[in-house]
């Protein structure tokens, strides 16, 4: 079977093939964002775009008495805006010829919008259904943060963006910029003023720096050993290394904390703000070392709420598909909706769902399993169907 046969016998498939086809690398996803609400006219769906053209869709309740469900994807791909054809191997993988599918996201943003096209047309009983596609994630996440969520009915939150079927990551961790700096008050040449005791080398103390602080895991989950804080070097800065005849008086070193608890996150930056001021108090005479924090995600925390969990873990079974509940040690969109609120001023609950296998993101031979998204399909419509029971 080619690809042209596997679109006309269905219709999920020819969706993402034509949403996979319209370029749109970030902050270029006009084309793709129109296309969308061309489909959601032509099937009476309320669709509209937002001042940052964000993509909003709302399906209304068939019963009030039940509660709406949001979900999310986006509609920006790694990439640049050169045409995009699509074909299938003998695995049942689409690709794209020479370039990057961007299957990431547009497999979610498929999965969404059939959905939606489906409910539509339903006589299922429901509590409504939101869906939100958003501009420009992979660089930056401004079409997620210009979102404005006061507007959203739903509490609960599905991020369509994993790259896994049957994945439900009910937590990710946060990302936090650290910036350490040495600066010492004389410096001078090796040669002559190497036995002045006032005269410290920055890169021996930003040497000492490193050794004291923390690498790699910093805590993990006593039960699951999932790793829920950890803090990794980027680099260290120091003079030039081909020149030894300086006593260097700068020197830096650039760390991540990555922490999906906020308590834990804390209690690690105290630690690393109190080794550094011990070291402080040794070079008292001699040097200042200096420490911050700038965060440029905030942790998305597990809620107490195990509702949504449970459904899709039920849902995901009932199914065939082996659901993988958990949490991730990376950055996301949940991280954004986890610390919004919506139209009744509660706190949004996100997920992060896997609703196909998407492999080798971000290059060229990245990939879709077209039958596992097609069972994500299946998944979805099922959770959504027990949501409302």
């Amino acid at each position: 079977m080619n690809i042209e046969e596997l679109r006309k016998e269905n219709g999920l498939v020819d969706l993402f093939c034509s949403l996979a086809e319209i370029p749109s690398p970030s902050l270029k996803e006009q084309a793709v964002a129109n296309y969308i609400k061309a489909v959601c006219d032509k099937s009476n769906i309320h669709c509209e775009f937002d001042d940052y053209n964000n993509v909003y869709i709302y399906i209304p309740p068939t019963d009030s008495s039940k509660e709406s469900v949001l979900l999310s994807s986006h509609m920006d791909v790694i990439g640049d805006d050169s045409p995009v054809k699509t074909y299938l191997d003998d695995e049942g993988l689409i690709h794209a010829e020479g370039r990057t599918l961007g299957a990431d996201d547009k497999a979610g943003v498929a999965n969404a919008l059939y959905f939606a096209l489906f409910l539509a047309k339903s006589d299922l009983k429901h509590g409504g259904l939101e869906i939100v596609f958003t501009r420009d994630e992979e660089s930056g996440m401004s079409g997620v943060k210009h979102f404005d969520t006061t507007k959203l009915k739903s509490k609960y939150a599905l991020v369509l963006d994993s790259d896994s079927l049957g994945q439900f990551m009910t937590s990710g961790a946060s990302y936090t910029l650290v910036n350490i700096e040495a600066e010492t008050f004389k410096g001078g040449h090796s040669g002559i003023d190497i036995s002045d005791p006032t005269r410290e080398n920055a890169a021996k103390v930003i040497a000492d720096v490193v050794s004291e602080l923390p690498q790699g895991v910093f805590y993990s989950d006593p039960q699951t050993h999932q790793v829920i804080t950890s803090c990794n070097i980027g680099g260290i800065s120091a003079g030039d290394i081909a020149v030894t005849n300086i006593i260097n008086q700068h020197a830096k070193a650039s760390y991540s904390i990555r922490s999906s608890s906020r308590e834990k996150e804390n209690e690690l930056k105290n630690m690393m703000k109190t080794i550094i001021d011990g070291l402080n108090k040794d070079y008292k005479d001699t040097a200042k070392i200096t420490v911050t924090f700038e965060e440029h995600l905030p942790p998305f925390e597990k809620g107490w709420d195990n509702f949504v969990p449970q459904i899709f873990e039920c849902a995901a079974k009932a199914v065939g598909v082996t659901p993988e509940i958990g949490s991730f040690h990376a950055g996301a969109e949940t991280h954004i909706y986890a610390n919004s609120y919506n139209s009744r001023n509660e706190k949004i609950l996100p997920f992060l769902v896997g609703l196909a296998d998407v492999h080798n993101m971000h290059c060229k031979e990245e990939n879709v399993c077209y039958k596992s998204m097609i069972k994500g399909q299946e998944v979805l419509r099922k959770f959504f169907e027990d949501f409302n029971k």
